[in-house]
């Protein structure tokens, strides 16, 4: 499904035509055009390469997926690399979902990898800002990049969120070792992962700021300096929660060598109150005369012996918080 729209003089001219009449709008300078590729193959690419004049490099780029969010520059285009990111409701794990951008002087073409990517987002951002069609691609590339950043908020948010709830875990004696670890670990890869996706943006929308390239006009540069001031603050956000998640790691190995010396603690103190009566039965266990052999009172003085010598060490203990 190809979906098209062409602006002229800052409002839509027309939409909805076929990729072979791109050619025809763009004879006009007037006219500024976008159209956007789902899960295009090489022999869709082909007929837009002939269309606009494209690299094949980047159309290899763009049919091949799992590349690396950048910019390259070609003679007659720049090709464009970036990711919307979610964090899946049920199974709680990171997913990026890839757009490719050819970025010409009075055209944009976005090819997404799969429907997960929300055209109908860019669109409707699009429309909010129509004030700003008179810029041409940079209004297009803004809005689109706009959404992609605005996804990485909301992502590193709700990890923030998950990363809260392992803190919140992190004392508490009913969830398990195993449980919390496996949800260190998963938080862990789900950052990992997600870092891989933002931290190149810097770059990206950095390149897209420099003058030499002459993709963003005077009008476009405050919005493009506040998506970029939006990608820092998105990379030092992730870098915190990880630095965070390895701290909680480190505070769990920490409570539980705690925990560990504690019950040591413990055991030995009992060892060694049950130690006395042991050594007292044993004693009077003997095949030989003692004092009080064969006696009554022989045996109420092994047993105030026994009481007295056990609830003295257990005293001590109790004061010097052995126990």
């Amino acid at each position: 499904m190809v979906r098209t729209r062409c602006y002229r003089d800052g409002a839509i001219h027309a939409e909805g035509f076929p990729v072979a009449d791109v050619s025809d709008y763009l004879s006009d300078p007037r006219n500024t055009v976008w159209f956007d590729l789902c899960a295009a193959d090489g022999d869709d690419l082909e007929q837009v390469r002939e269309e606009l004049g494209l690299h094949s490099l980047a159309v290899e780029d763009a049919v091949k997926r799992g590349q690396r969010p950048k910019v390259d520059k070609y003679d007659e285009h720049l090709f464009l690399v970036a990711y919307s990111t979610e964090i899946d409701p049920a199974s709680r794990e990171l997913r990026g979902h890839e757009v490719g951008v050819f970025l010409t002087k009075n055209a944009l073409v976005t090819v997404r990898a799969d429907e997960d990517f929300d055209i109908e987002a860019v669109i409707a951002r699009w429309d909010a800002t129509s004030y700003m069609a008179s810029s041409g691609v940079a209004y297009l590339l803004h809005g689109l990049l706009d959404y992609v950043v605005d996804t990485h908020f909301d992502t590193v948010e709700q990890l923030d969120q998950d990363i809260d709830g392992l803190e919140d875990q992190l004392f508490d004696d009913l969830t398990s070792d195993e449980q919390l670890q496996r949800r260190s670990f998963e938080a862990r890869k789900s950052l990992v992962n997600f870092r891989r996706l933002v931290l190149p943006m810097r770059d990206v929308v950095n390149s897209l700021l420099r003058r030499d390239l002459d993709v963003v006009d005077e009008t476009m540069v405050p919005y493009y300096q506040d998506v970029f001031d939006h990608v820092l603050r998105v990379t030092e956000w992730t870098e915190s929660l990880r630095d965070l998640v390895a701290n909680i790691q480190e505070t769990r190995l920490t409570v539980r060598a705690n925990r560990l010396n504690v019950i040591v603690k413990k055991v030995t103190g009992w060892a060694a109150i049950i130690a006395v009566p042991t050594a007292v039965t044993g004693f009077y266990g003997q095949n030989l005369p003692y004092p009080g052999f064969q006696q009554t009172w022989g045996f109420w003085v092994s047993t105030v012996v026994l009481v007295v010598f056990s609830c003295g060490l257990y005293i001590a203990f109790r004061r010097k918080d052995w126990l």
